[in-house]
């Protein structure tokens, strides 16, 4: 065994000496590592992104579905403005108003509606359809 080189010594072994556990890592990244889906931490195994399978689901579908449009709510209006009532006692007929200026009882709502354009008397919307409407917010 000419090829062996005869300067080569054995490492010492110090039987005395203390084990030093190893270097805690500068990060706690390669450690545990936080899901992008649910923000819970979990320790990495490998290249895994996810914490459990149902997330790694949740990533595909955020990340495949189609963009929804945005849904657009109209402000709340009052329907007491556009509401024709009608005084049982008297037949009298106001569109806003709830008190009969003759009689000064309630009346009782006939539908939406508002003045005929032609005599300005308040007529309702189902009056003139035949119709029930159905207010739409």
């Amino acid at each position: 065994m000419a090829d062996e080189p005869a300067d080569v010594e054995a490492p010492s072994r110090n039987d005395n000496a203390t084990i030093t556990p190893p270097e805690a890592p500068w990060r706690d990244e390669p450690v545990t590592i936080t899901c992008p889906v649910c923000q819970k931490g979990f320790a990495r195994q490998g290249k895994r992104q996810w914490c459990s399978p149902a997330c790694k689901t949740e990533a595909w579908r955020r990340r495949h579905q189609a963009d929804r449009p945005a849904v657009v709510v109209p402000p709340a209006r009052p329907r007491r403005p556009i509401t024709v009532y009608e005084c049982d006692g008297c037949g009298a007929r106001a569109v806003g108003h709830q008190r009969c200026e003759d009689c000064g009882t309630f009346m009782r709502k006939i539908g939406l509606g508002g003045p005929c354009p032609h005599c300005d008397t308040p007529v309702s919307v189902t009056e003139l359809l035949d119709q029930e409407v159905v207010p739409r917010n």
